[in-house]
């Protein structure tokens, strides 16, 4: 049953905008009402201008215009940055990644909003955590996302729970059937981050503290997780020409039928049971003694600090992120919703059954570190991976867990 869009609340109204730092009260709203711009990555499946024109038809006086930047993250956010370094007014609703909430809060970009203002109590918890930043909320969560693995059904009877057993079914594939085994995405960019991040969890360790200030990383866990991977590139059930996969080239290997194993995030599965039909199986991310830990992706809606219009803003966020719209991103858009009873709904189940799956990963997932300095935690991450994986660091990879960790602590430290 559709639920009606949220009633409006009243707004927070304050003279200027606090930065992380402020502590003043910090939910805030400069008002104004009026056109607004919307600005995120590009729309792969054309599902989003639907959704505001419904927007624009009941708003005629509060249009939203829909700006769609490159499709790569990076560039989305060189895009955002330099815009609001610049306190252009152009941008009023962010579409960022999750890991850019604190980097924007902290920098005074975005504005802080009103907790009570939105149903945070029905979306998944770990998904909320993304939008907090040093007790504030900062953003409001509008997909989610978390790592599966992707298994053909005709060649695996059992999936896979352990690293153990997915090297041994690999193995026997590869033997038996010459399909290569399994691919997550392995190239130096932040999808290696994530990959290691998720070996890292799913050994029991951590990188970082939940608040970001603090390097968790045990060398011996982050070895482990680095050993996982350099044993399958070795032993060849992990195929050299995945040190070069992004989402796209790991996506099509699977469902091209070359790899009978493969991590990626949700949105691979729509193209490959097109493809696979009931061949395609997904469970959860394998882990050293059991089921591992992913990491927690997706996107949330912020507010320019620069906006005219913040008030019909923050009314086209709650429109935006609601129960009616959360449940056409997932049947128009086939990204991850936020609120927890969609998982359950029988009928969306039969059209998506990955959902129990997705849920549990979801649940069990872990955010990258919350800290402003995300992007070189980053790089130091996937580039001491990297030159491990492409045997180019003569370290041990207890010893390359134990310099990554140095590094981090110094941008940490430094900041």
């Amino acid at each position: 049953m559709l639920r009606p869009l949220f009633v409006a609340l009243a707004m927070l109204v304050t003279a200027g905008c606090a930065g992380a730092g402020d502590e003043g009260g910090g939910e805030t709203g400069t008002g104004g009402t009026g056109p607004i711009t919307f600005v995120t990555g590009r729309d792969t499946t054309a599902y989003l201008q639907p959704l505001l024109d419904r927007w624009n038809q009941a708003h005629p006086a509060e249009k939203v215009t829909l700006l769609e930047l490159p499709e790569a993250a990076d560039e989305q956010r060189a895009q955002m940055v330099a815009n609001l370094q610049a306190q252009s007014s152009r941008y009023d609703v962010l579409g960022l990644d999750v890991v850019w909430t604190a980097e924007f809060a902290e920098n005074g970009w975005i504005i802080p909003l009103a907790r009570g203002s939105f149903p945070l109590d029905r979306f998944l918890p770990p998904v909320v955590e993304t939008a907090v930043y040093k007790g504030k909320l900062w953003a409001v969560p509008y997909t989610s996302n978390a790592g599966l693995l992707y298994y053909r059904t005709d060649l695996v009877k059992k999936p896979p729970r352990t690293w153990a057993e997915l090297r041994d079914q690999s193995r026997q594939i590869r033997k038996k059937h010459n399909i290569e085994g399994y691919s997550g995405q392995f190239l130096a960019y932040e999808g290696l981050t994530v990959n290691y991040s998720e070996a890292v969890q799913s050994a029991g360790g951590e990188i970082a503290s939940r608040d970001g200030t603090k390097v968790t990383l045990d060398p011996a866990k982050g070895g482990a997780a680095l050993s996982f991977l350099l044993q399958g590139l070795r032993e060849g059930w992990i195929p050299k020409q995945s040190l070069s996969y992004k989402e796209e080239e790991s996506r099509l290997a699977f469902q091209e039928g070359r790899l009978a194993f493969a991590r990626n995030w949700p949105h691979a599965y729509g193209p490959a049971r097109a493809e696979l039909g009931d061949k395609l199986g997904v469970t959860r991310l394998p882990g050293l003694d059991g089921p591992g830990s992913s990491t927690l992706g997706g996107a949330n809606l912020a507010i320019s600090s620069y906006s005219k219009h913040q008030q019909t803003a923050q009314e086209f966020i709650r429109y935006f992120t609601s129960l009616e719209n959360e449940r056409r991103v997932l049947t128009e858009g086939s990204f991850p919703p936020v609120w927890t009873e969609l998982y359950d709904d029988p009928a969306l189940i039969k059209r998506f059954p990955y959902l129990p799956v997705l849920k549990e990963s979801i649940l069990a997932a872990r955010p990258r570190p919350v800290n402003a300095n995300y992007n070189q935690l980053s790089l130091v991450i996937a580039s001491s991976v990297a030159k491990a994986l492409n045997n180019t660091s003569p370290e041990s990879a207890d010893d390359v867990a134990a310099s990554m960790k140095s590094e981090l602590e110094e941008i940490i430290r430094t900041q």
